[in-house]
């Protein structure tokens, strides 16, 4: 991140008299609600703090004629190209979703000298590096502070405070549906299909929850994760995901008692050569990490590198006024960048290589049921040592029908290594079957 003058800034602040800035809002649902309820509620302590007066001049909405709590009619449009070329409107707020078109006005935007605040994780995950180059050719602001985990200030800690911290890893919380869901049933006992219907009850689901429990909406935040934490361009088809569909009370229940708790984790690794790793799963962590105790809807972000040593993000990671309070202090930030003349830039990414997900190394938790019988137990630690994997733990769970459930804990191993180990453990004639497999952050 650097701070770069430009001469349509420069000449924006010498002709702006006023100490008005102007925002056009670009959608108008929970998060453009709760945006517009806020600048209006502090409009004067904004302006006592930082000499600026934010002012909403227009906010576009699909249908017009719709009563928006806390929004004054007559700031409605549905003219949205209208609004990011409106030459009388400074800042532009983006809260309304979708890809193409979005983009399209966002590049619009930069081009009429407006600076863009986002909350659109999907869009910059999927054209991020291109959107951040456009706003630096235009020499504006793209803030994206409420895009991941929404109400915690990570992003701009990213951006400037360890901008020259050689960050190593990130893993977070970053998904409050999953989380949710996770907590009930590792808190309360329920089932996946309760736990989930209860978080749609509460809102905290969609009625499609396709993007949170497939991980997809974390995937997103991880590539804008590893973007701004290792300036390397990455996006959403870099990162491998997996959701929780598939984890059952019983692995909540193996893994407290083993000492763990199961969360859908983002992580983002570069290794010494430079190399990044991006994945989204859910993820075995020991009871005593700062993560584990990250309940409900709540997000979390852990970061690790060699100045700071480890620091950790906690806060609420979703709902309308979480949100709009980051984008609100964007669109501070970004105003105040305006009236001085200057943007904040992400500097130019690099391309580094992805590692694949068969290359990625991890701990990894494996239930097998087999034969309880003599020389099985010995049979499957010969496959596991014949592709160079580590037991870390074992235990037994009670037999059924002559059958043990075998639950291990590897030691870090290559993933590639770790399949080849199950298939071998698969073709074994006492294993009847290879269970529920799961990454493991180790102490």
């Amino acid at each position: 991140m650097c701070l770069t003058f430009s001469k349509a800034a420069i000449a924006w602040a010498a002709m702006n008299s006023s100490n008005t800035v102007r925002l056009g809002v670009l959608g108008c649902g929970t998060v453009g609600t709760s945006f517009v309820q806020l600048i209006t509620e502090q409009a004067d302590e904004i302006e006592r703090r930082t000499g600026m007066r934010l002012e909403i001049a227009a906010v576009s909405v699909r249908d017009a004629s719709k009563e928006r709590a806390g929004v004054d009619a007559s700031l409605l449009t549905t003219d949205s190209d209208g609004i990011v070329t409106h030459p009388d409107i400074d800042v532009i707020i983006e809260t309304m979703g979708g890809v193409d078109h979005t983009k399209a006005l966002m590049l619009s935007a930069f081009g009429s000298g407006k600076p863009v605040v986002t909350a659109n994780k999907e869009l910059l995950a999927l054209h991020g590096p291109e959107l951040f180059a456009a706003a630096d050719t235009a020499g504006v602001d793209l803030a994206l502070e409420a895009s991941v985990a929404a109400g915690l200030p990570f992003i701009r800690a990213l951006r400037e405070s360890l901008v020259g911290e050689d960050v190593s890893r990130a893993m977070g919380i970053v998904n409050g549906t999953t989380n949710y869901i996770l907590s009930q049933m590792t808190e309360h006992g329920a089932s996946y299909d309760n736990a989930l219907a209860e978080a749609q009850r509460l809102g905290f689901a969609e009625a499609d929850p396709t993007a949170d429990v497939g991980g997809f909406d974390a995937g997103s935040k991880a590539a804008i994760i590893a973007t701004l934490a290792f300036g390397e361009a990455v996006r959403a088809g870099d990162v491998h995901i997996e959701g929780i569909e598939t984890i059952t009370a019983d692995d909540i229940s193996n893994a407290t008692r083993m000492g763990y708790v199961i969360k859908l984790l983002a992580v983002v690794e570069q290794s010494d050569s430079g190399a990044i790793a991006a994945r989204v799963h859910p993820t075995m962590l020991p009871s005593s990490h700062p993560l584990a105790s990250v309940r409900d809807s709540f997000n979390a972000v852990f970061v690790e590198g060699a100045g700071i040593d480890q620091i950790m993000f906690y806060g609420r990671g979703a709902g309308g006024h979480p949100t709009a309070a980051m984008m609100v202090g964007d669109a501070i930030d970004v105003a105040l960048n305006k009236r001085a003349g200057v943007h904040r830039s992400v500097g130019e990414l690099g391309s580094a290589a992805i590692v694949p997900i068969d290359d990625s190394v991890s701990a990894f938790y494996v239930s097998i049921d087999a034969l309880d019988q003599p020389g099985v137990l010995a049979d499957i630690a010969n496959a596991f040592g014949s592709e160079g994997v580590s037991i870390r733990s074992m235990e037994q769970e009670n037999s059924t029908d002559d059958v043990a459930r075998l639950v291990f804990i590897t030691h870090d191993a290559i993933e590639s290594d770790f399949r080849k180990t199950l298939a071998a453990v698969s073709d074994l004639d006492a294993v009847k079957n290879v269970g529920q497999v799961l990454r493991v952050v180790c102490d």
